[in-house]
């Protein structure tokens, strides 16, 4: 059986702008983790809560494409979709994102992978909203248990791989 070691994920909210930071160290390189966001049936495997089951419309994770992505549990479903504006291999990717439930509340991310160096590295991304409010509603929707146990779940795709 694979060890699995779980790092701790920074969620701050910036008191000066409607911007939300995740900080989050895995032990895989860098490569592996970009991977794992730009190929639609890994990314499916990880991202949001446990429990969920995630269906993949679009995932053309390059500069100029667009996703949308359906989380679905216990018969309630919740659609997300962006624009990716920007996408460097292994380094970047910068992108909007949208829960359907609130189309006002568009956030501008910008994901950053660092390699630190013996096959481990961090991510770190920045959503910026247009209010404060909509930041707040982000966070109160229950993102933190997404992040948190979505991490989780890469951390364990990541080892197997």
């Amino acid at each position: 059986m694979t060890s699995t070691t779980h790092h701790e994920t920074r969620i701050v909210s910036d008191p000066d702008v409607p911007l939300v930071r995740i900080t989050r160290e895995f032990d895989a390189p860098a490569e592996k983790v970009f991977r794992a966001h730009v190929d639609p049936e890994l990314f499916a495997q990880w991202t949001g809560p446990k429990g969920m089951e995630i269906r993949i419309d679009r995932h053309d994770c390059r500069t100029g494409g667009s996703y949308r992505y359906v989380m679905a549990q216990d018969g309630e479903e919740y659609a997300f979709n962006g624009a990716f504006h920007e996408v460097r291999e292994n380094e970047l990717i910068v992108q909007t994102f949208a829960f359907e439930g609130m189309p006002d509340d568009v956030a501008l991310e910008r994901l950053v992978l660092e390699d630190l160096g013996d096959g481990r590295c961090r991510l770190t991304s920045t959503s910026l909203v247009d209010s404060f409010e909509g930041r707040d509603g982000f966070v109160a929707s229950g993102m933190e248990v997404g992040v948190n146990e979505g991490y989780e779940k890469l951390d364990e795709l990541l080892a197997r791989a």
